[in-house]
């Protein structure tokens, strides 16, 4: 059976189900019960009933389409892994794009008579989305309709793991140690952040708040654990009320992890943390007579449906408030502590880097056959020698000429391209650190490379220039600041799909929020303190692709008669390539920007660096 055929089957087989249930249409998300960008294995069902493996992707089927609805990001990917399985592609982020709710309410089931059935797996699914789906169908002129007894309505069905008896070999949920982190790591203790959810509640009227998402909760409570591929979070809920703090997780380990997570659930305990079985929550929160509070503050973008649906059995004695969590925001402003580890696992993270680059280039020198697969293994290996590395932040990109031209490539073990000592070469790979996380791309010019390319390279990188030295007023959000990466690329009309920046967390998530840099029209601030990536690209189907990325700390810059100044201070330690740089293309300042950061480099980087690894990087980073 060919690949194809397996999804075609499968949703075929997805299909019968709906037809035995009386659906009309099933919405499977590419998350989990935490509304998590990254889900664990066991709830990449996208991938599993289409072939998809891009990290944002949402399918539809009903009893006539297949359809994956994903960004610019993953058109390229998509195309080809979706071939042969029946699903089509619906594009967003583009100009005149059709999401999904209204896709299904003003098109798909447009001037059907009756209700029509919308299965969505509630666990994987959050209440905003379906919210924003129950608004579509409003506005096509049907109402909600449950009971079926509406000539034109809908209902919305919810069937949690719906897949659970199609999908034989689904993995289980994931059970990993569970580790704590010291307040010498973290700048600041959980009893002080639980006062914080506390003072919130205060001033929120309400009195307890359900935290869903993981990486909040993992930043409150100062736990990591390996649930998630490459994300050092544990599968969980957390309720905190005037007097009380519960924990669902998973208490039963497995037995060979079980000592190291017994002592993290005793130092927690020891702080007034209750531990409860991970389903306990829906059992504990869906009788009035078990909970100790009469308001709940909860987010709808990481509650899940089915749990909002669980809270709703509390009927009139709990009034349940939706928000913002604040969680986000003062975790994305990191201390001093967590400032000084970033910049620990950033030294670190460039010494391996350097010697990457190094073994690279001499590789390409002396002819050995190399593979992206190849150079993808040996950055991985070099970064988990380094002290205090527990693995990668995310799955290293390492791509070569066309493969470079799709932003989130996912480097194959075997038949990946082999790299050839002309053109550019793309590695976009980070570390996780127990004092921090990093996240960097660097495009490599393997030998002579064409104008087109020089061209590129050097456009991206005026855009990466431009962002990193950006001064504004406090106040300024990162949509607005997108335009100084943007602006050299626009000059040329050329320009990238995806964002410009996000948030990095510390020993956490890769990418978090609030903040971003891209066009979206998101008003969170940049504060002082909040670590982001600086990433323009440029990627030119079937032949190459360009991304200059590094971190960049948003400091204070000074007040005087004009206001408050904010400005960027540059954490990665990784020279740039000037060797594919067209140097007329460069402003003074610019090259005086590349030249200093080059010459940074060398000086932090080299006394640590082997000496035939220095001597190398002295001859990169000489001055333009």
């Amino acid at each position: 059976m060919g690949t194809a055929e397996i999804y075609r089957n499968r949703i075929a087989n997805l299909r019968s189900m709906m037809r035995d249930k009386g659906l009309d249409a099933v919405i499977i998300t590419g998350s989990d019960p935490h509304n998590s960008e990254y889900p664990a294995a066991r709830w990449k069902q996208v991938e599993w009933i289409s072939g998809f493996t891009g990290e944002a992707g949402d399918v539809v089927i009903t009893m006539d389409h297949a359809g994956l609805w994903t960004d610019t990001r993953y058109f390229i990917q998509a195309t080809n892994q979706l071939e042969g399985t029946g699903v089509e592609l619906h594009k967003t982020r583009i100009p005149g794009e059709i999401r999904i709710p209204q896709w299904l309410a003003q098109i798909a089931f447009n001037g059907v008579e009756g209700t029509v059935a919308i299965a969505v797996d509630g666990l994987a699914m959050d209440v905003s989305t379906v919210d924003s789906l129950k608004a579509a169908f409003r506005e096509a002129g049907r109402e909600e309709d449950p009971s079926h007894e509406s000539g034109c309505g809908f209902q919305i069905v919810d069937l949690p793991d719906m897949l659970e008896d199609l999908w034989e070999d689904r993995p289980a949920v994931p059970s990993t140690p569970v580790i704590t982190l010291g307040d010498e790591l973290t700048g600041e203790s959980r009893i002080s952040k639980i006062q914080r959810i506390r003072d919130f509640m205060e001033d929120k009227g309400c009195s307890a708040v359900l935290l869903t998402a993981l990486d909040e909760i993992a930043w409150v409570l100062n736990v990591r654990a390996s649930d998630v591929e490459y994300n050092p979070v544990c599968i969980s809920y957390l309720l905190i009320t005037a007097g009380d703090v519960v924990w669902y997780v998973r208490k039963n380990r497995p037995a060979a992890l079980h000592s190291e997570t017994a002592d993290s659930f005793a130092e927690l305990d020891a702080d007034g943390i209750a531990i409860r079985d991970y389903d306990d929550v829906f059992l504990e929160l869906s009788q009035e007579d078990i909970p100790v509070f009469n308001s709940l503050f909860v987010d709808p973008s990481s509650l899940n449906y089915h749990l909002s649906r669980t809270l709703s059995g509390l009927g009139d004695s709990v009034r349940i408030i939706s928000g913002d969590s604040p969680v986000p925001l003062w975790k994305s402003v990191k201390n001093e502590v967590e400032i000084a580890g970033m910049k620990e696992a950033h030294f670190v993270d460039g010494l391996a880097m350097e010697k990457f680059l190094y073994w690279l280039d001499c590789s390409m020198k002396a002819g050995n056959r190399i593979t992206e697969w190849d150079a993808a293994q040996k950055i991985d290996s070099l970064r988990a020698g380094s002290a205090g590395c527990i693995g990668n932040s995310f799955q290293t990109i390492s791509a070569y000429g066309a493969g470079a031209a799709l932003p989130h490539y996912v480097t194959p073990e075997h038949g990946s391209a082999v790299l050839e000592p002309h053109g550019l070469y793309l590695c976009d790979s980070g570390g996780q650190y127990f004092f921090g996380t990093t996240d960097l791309t660097r495009t490599v010019p393997l030998g002579p490379c064409t104008a087109l390319e020089k061209e590129d390279y050097t456009l991206v990188l005026k855009g990466h220039i431009g962002l990193a030295m950006s001064v504004f007023p406090a106040g300024t959000s990162g949509c607005q600041v997108d335009y100084a990466a943007r602006c050299p690329l626009w000059q040329y009309h050329r320009d990238y799909g995806h964002g410009t920046g996000h948030g990095v967390g510390f020993f956490l998530n890769v990418h978090e929020g609030p903040q971003e840099i891209r066009h979206n029209f998101n008003q969170v601030p940049l504060l002082p303190g909040m670590i982001t990536s600086d990433e323009p690209g440029l990627y030119r189907e079937g032949m190459h692709g360009v991304r200059h990325e590094s971190l960049i700390l948003c400091v204070d810059a000074g007040t005087n008669d004009f206001g408050t100044w904010r400005c960027f201070e540059n954490l990665t330690l990784c020279h740039i390539d000037t060797s594919a740089v067209i140097t007329e293309m460069l402003t003074a300042e610019e090259k005086a920007w590349l030249d200093e950061y080059n010459e940074e480099v060398f000086r932090t980087l080299s006394p640590q660096l082997p000496d035939d690894v220095a001597a190398w990087l002295r001859e990169k980073t000489l001055p333009l």
